[in-house]
């Protein structure tokens, strides 16, 4: 029997519902790998394990590699790394299986938080739904179950739910404070960029409550019970946590106006909603081999930030939705400012699609109404886009997996290891227990958490231009037994540039850990 169109949205939910069910038992038998910016986290962490402070990055000191080095961590937000400890501790499973419990449920927390705002705002059960099954395909929603992505999906769980709060106030009161005060600290605890979403939010929260009140001085009044629990809660925030180090925001290079600086966060909308950054390894901050050259990078942003003005005033034109319209050109208009002037200052933000993912994810009903209404061929051309952004989401949270369970190494932890072999891996493991007043040296950070007794040191990658930042890989001084654990590639020039890098050991030993990976062991002071 064929389900009659009141059902639809249920049948597709329901169908959610079931592969997010599916997905959430392979990752926990299959438990992702790290991004570098959480696995910064989870060194944290570890240094937590081994005595270090609270939120306490602690390192060789590279004056004196037999002392340390401690910095309290406020680059990145410590929610990263806390919930799925938090898991680990509760569910006595080890950290792989313990991001893989934080994926699932925020995954699911995420989806349920959006369905229920685009309906709070005016949309159709159905079209609601529909723009869940959209948002679901996206690349970004497959992301962390391939690569535990810490902030992106942590805020994700949140961002549906935040606005949802946004949008179901239509008065002021002690109930709108407590809302407003929390939600900064929880926004923040998961992901540091949330204070531009959250400045959004609240500019349409402020309008919401007041919308039918006349003078400047009412607005005032009202806008006094968003404003001063949003500055108490910002306040805490800089006090308790932001002034204790550096931030992405902390320091500008200076002004630099290109082509970009504007037209990357004015192309957002189209750039995540439909994955285009995915799928060209980044345009402008490439995290794989660059598909385009710099030229036609610039030049397809600035066709899509064309593409997506068309789309936003499309929408606002002919969804007759107040709520949403507010929602869609504030939060727009909000990360235009402030991405535009941080990408003009040279703050330390990346131009990558994820940090606008809330954008693509509002301009999703509206578009799907859009097309509910349009002709037959303007239908099945969206179809077809669709499928292509499903297929490959599906082929890359496929790989991801089968990467994962056949190709990654995995050590205690139970984190998939790509970055190394499991001979390799074996052979560290072995190296940690045997020893206490080692130091382990990387060129990736996620390897390191698998040394569980000794100190490590995190160096960054030389490139094929064997340029450096001598100051980055300079370490005085002798602490024991140093252990540098390198690919096979680096034999030659960049193996020599990293042992002179210790200038305090002497008497190295090479050995092959494997076919792929090669031991630098010293004990000798120099």
């Amino acid at each position: 029997m064929r389900p009659s169109k009141s059902n639809s949205h249920k049948i597709i939910l329901a169908v959610i519902g079931i592969a997010l069910l599916v997905m959430a038992i392979m990752l926990f038998l299959i438990p992702p790998a790290l991004f570098p910016d959480p696995a910064n986290g989870f060194q944290v962490l570890r240094n937590m394990h081994l005595g270090g402070g609270f939120n306490n990055f602690v390192a060789p000191d590279q004056s004196d590699i037999s002392q340390d080095y401690t910095e309290y961590l406020t680059w990145w937000s410590p929610g990263q790394y806390l919930v799925p400890y938090f898991f680990k501790l509760i569910a006595a499973v080890n950290l792989g299986q313990a991001m893989a419990i934080t994926v699932a449920i925020c995954s699911a927390l995420g989806l349920c938080g959006f369905y229920l705002f685009f309906k709070k705002i005016g949309f159709t059960p159905l079209i609601s739904s529909l723009s869940i099954a959209f948002i679901f395909f996206q690349v970004a929603f497959f992301v962390p179950y391939a690569y535990y992505n810490g902030g992106e999906i942590l805020i994700f769980s949140f961002e549906g739910w935040f606005l949802y709060g946004c949008a179901s106030f239509d008065k002021p009161g002690i109930k709108v404070a407590l809302f407003v005060l929390l939600a900064g600290w929880i926004g923040f605890f998961f992901k540091s960029s949330f204070i531009w979403m959250y400045v959004a939010g609240l500019l349409c929260l402020w309008i919401k409550i007041c919308v039918n009140r006349k003078g400047i001085l009412e607005w005032v009044k009202k806008g006094l019970w968003v404003g001063i629990p949003a500055a108490l809660s910002l306040a805490t925030i800089y006090v308790f946590f932001l002034s204790k180090g550096q931030s992405p925001a902390s320091a500008s290079l200076g002004i630099k106006l290109t082509a970009e600086t504007f037209s990357f966060p004015l192309a957002s909308p189209i750039l995540s909603g439909f994955s285009i950054d995915d799928f060209a390894h980044g345009l402008i901050y490439h995290f794989g081999v660059a598909i385009f050259s710099t030229g036609w990078s610039v030049a397809i942003l600035i066709l899509l930030a064309v593409l997506s003005l068309w789309l936003i005033i499309t929408i606002m034109r002919r969804i007759n939705l107040t709520d949403y319209r507010l929602f869609l050109i504030l939060f727009y208009l909000v990360a235009l400012v402030f991405f535009g002037f941080a990408y003009l200052l040279q703050l330390n933000i990346s131009y990558e699609a994820r940090h606008f993912r809330i954008l693509g994810i509002l301009i999703v009903p509206g578009m799907i109404w859009l097309v509910s209404r349009s002709k037959v061929v303007y239908k099945i051309f969206f179809g077809l886009i669709f499928l292509g952004i499903a297929a490959y989401s599906v082929h890359y949270v496929y790989t991801g997996f089968y990467v994962n369970k056949t190709i990654c190494a995995h050590g205690e932890t139970g984190i998939a290891q790509p970055n190394i072999d499991q001979q390799s891996l074996n052979k560290v493991i072995q190296l940690d227990k045997e020893n206490k007043n080692a130091v382990f040296v990387f060129i990736s950070n996620d390897i390191g958490l698998e040394v569980l007794h000794n100190r490590i040191i995190t160096l960054p990658i030389i490139g094929n231009d064997l340029k450096i930042d001598v100051d980055d890989y300079d370490y005085d001084g002798f602490a024991g037994p140093l252990y540098i654990v390198l690919p096979e590639s680096y034999n030659g020039p960049k193996e020599k540039m990293i042992m002179k890098s210790f200038k305090g050991y002497a008497g190295w030993n090479i050995s092959m850990l494997s076919d792929k990976y090669v031991l630098y062991e010293a004990r000798m002071k120099r």
